[in-house]
């Protein structure tokens, strides 16, 4: 194959008149060659006739934002070949900014008019809104969340991205329907592998109904039981499995007792066959990405954090007007909220009062959930400590905690395992408490509950992951979900120690 000026492809086959028969505007040459346009129709048809070529994405398009890495030009391209179709890129990878790209293509060729993005509550504006922004700053972007009357009227808006979280579907699932969306795109797609839950059936009405482009996208597919293929088959690749989910459960696993059922051994390559179109790149093999990738997830207070948080943002109001701010009392306060924020304060006297942290843990066991190896979780505060470790636990996660009170030789051995066995899958940290000199490679994922206050103790617990004996790339997922998280988060970013900043920050809080 030979792509002339972006605009041809000039094939050489054994039976060219294969191709002449369905696209009336190639042109059959000598020596068995065919000369075809470049357009996405024609690859449609190429790839109906079993010729792979690249869509031509790869050579008339601009890529706006920033320069793409070869595998995300490759996950566009393959996106754009595929009116149905499953991106298992591994979480860090960029999938997202592959989707826009490709859903940009589509909208200049005017194939497709208006996108709907699926995906988490956490991300629909840290990851999406700011990868649309930053990818696509030319397409007008709204976030269909609040009350029923208030998403009808973004969606009434015909903006030409919509973002809505997967429970928010159930509430306007009629007027999503009348919008008939092109395109919907869902992320995080495990969250429909059960096609007998309600939200499995809502979304299942959209498609049927509007019969949209569909790109379901997660990392981690079937990853904790061949079933988990069927709800998601049903979507793309519905001819792919049988009408009935026990007879698929029955094909890809046998009962062991009357309540266990293990897999069979041609399980993967049922669900193979199964979750197809599909491709997929892991971080080891993108070769071209940044060796640590930083990922910020938005986290929705609760009532009674958001509660707490104004009145100590009130009282500090109050205590500016009245005397001038010292850099200690700004650190106090400022301390105050983080801990209010991360799930647990505590009183003048020492007493923790914890908050609900169903949010945060709800974000925290995604990002487990599709991270490839082990997790570490940075909390700064001891009280959430013992809140996130107990939460994991409860929910079938080995995690053990390592804070000051835990003696050497028990943080030794706890270290020694979890390098050098399964279990545990977790660890629960004080940030102090393995910032320095420890080796925790058998993890490629770290996550902050909450920020610390000190540039040094963030990089060095970070670092934590990414040192010699590292085979993978690395991740830092920060949690958010206050403007004072997300202050200190943004110097931590940008390598500015926060104790030199402290009065700034605390009247940028305020404000």
């Amino acid at each position: 194959m030979e792509i002339i000026d972006n605009k041809s492809l000039l094939l050489r086959l054994r039976d060219p008149k294969r191709v002449t028969k369905y696209i009336s505007s190639s042109k059959e040459l000598s020596d068995n060659k065919v000369m075809v346009d470049w357009g996405l129709k024609e690859s449609h048809i190429l790839k109906a006739l079993n010729i792979n070529v690249p869509s031509p994405i790869c050579g008339q398009y601009s890529w706006p934002g920033k320069t793409p890495f070869e595998h995300q030009k490759k996950t566009a391209s393959f996106l754009t070949l595929n009116r149905k179709a499953f991106c298992f890129n591994e979480q860090g990878t960029g999938k997202t900014a592959s989707a826009i790209w490709a859903s940009d293509y589509l909208m200049n060729i005017g194939l497709v008019k208006r996108v709907l993005i699926i995906c988490p509550l956490s991300i629909m504006d840290s990851a999406w809104r700011e990868d649309l922004f930053t990818f696509a700053p030319h397409r007008t972007v709204s976030i269909a969340h609040g009350t029923a009357k208030k998403r009808k009227e973004i969606l009434k808006s015909s903006t030409e991205f919509t973002i809505i979280n997967y429970d928010g579907i159930a509430i306007v699932v009629d007027d999503l329907v009348k919008c008939n969306f092109d395109l919907v795109i869902v992320d995080e797609a495990t969250h429909y592998k059960n096609a007998q839950t309600t939200r499995w059936k809502k979304l299942y009405k959209i498609i049927k109904e509007s019969n949209p482009w569909l790109w379901l996208m997660t990392g981690t597919p079937a990853s904790q039981s061949p079933v988990d293929a069927y709800g998601l088959a049903k979507f793309v690749n519905p001819q792919g499995v049988p009408k009935f989910f026990s007879t698929f459960k029955e094909r890809v696993m046998f009962r062991v007792s009357q309540f266990t059922w293990k897999p069979r051994e041609d399980a993967v390559e049922v669900v193979h066959k199964a979750l197809q179109p599909a491709i997929r790149f892991t971080k080891d093999e993108c070769l071209d990405l940044p060796e640590m990738i930083y990922v910020k997830r938005k986290v929705e207070l609760t009532p009674q954090q958001n509660k707490y948080y104004k009145k100590l943002q009130d009282l500090m109001v109050m205590e500016v007007l009245g005397e001038e701010i010292t850099a200690v009392n700004a650190a106090v306060h400022l301390n105050k909220l983080l801990q209010i924020s991360a799930g647990g304060i505590y009183t003048d006297d020492g007493e923790a009062i914890g908050f609900d942290i169903d949010n945060r843990y709800k974000v925290l066991r995604e990002v487990i959930d599709e991270s490839s190896q082990k997790v570490l979780v940075f909390v700064p505060f001891k009280h959430a400590i013992q809140m996130v470790s107990q939460t994991l636990n409860k929910d079938g996660i080995h995690a053990e905690i390592i804070d000051g009170s835990v003696p050497l030789a028990k943080r030794t051995n706890i270290f020694k395992h979890f390098q050098e066995t399964e279990d545990p899958q977790v660890l629960v940290i004080q940030p102090q408490a393995a910032a320095h000199g420890i080796t925790l490679t058998r993890a490629n994922t770290v996550v902050w509950w909450g920020p610390t206050s000190s540039l040094e103790t963030y990089a060095q617990a970070n670092a934590r992951i990414h040192r010699s004996g590292q085979t993978h790339k690395c991740t830092v997922v920060q949690l958010q979900g206050s403007d004072a998280e997300k202050h200190v988060y943004r110097l931590l970013d940008n390598r500015i120690h926060i104790h030199t900043k402290i009065i700034d920050l605390y009247k940028e809080i305020l404000d």
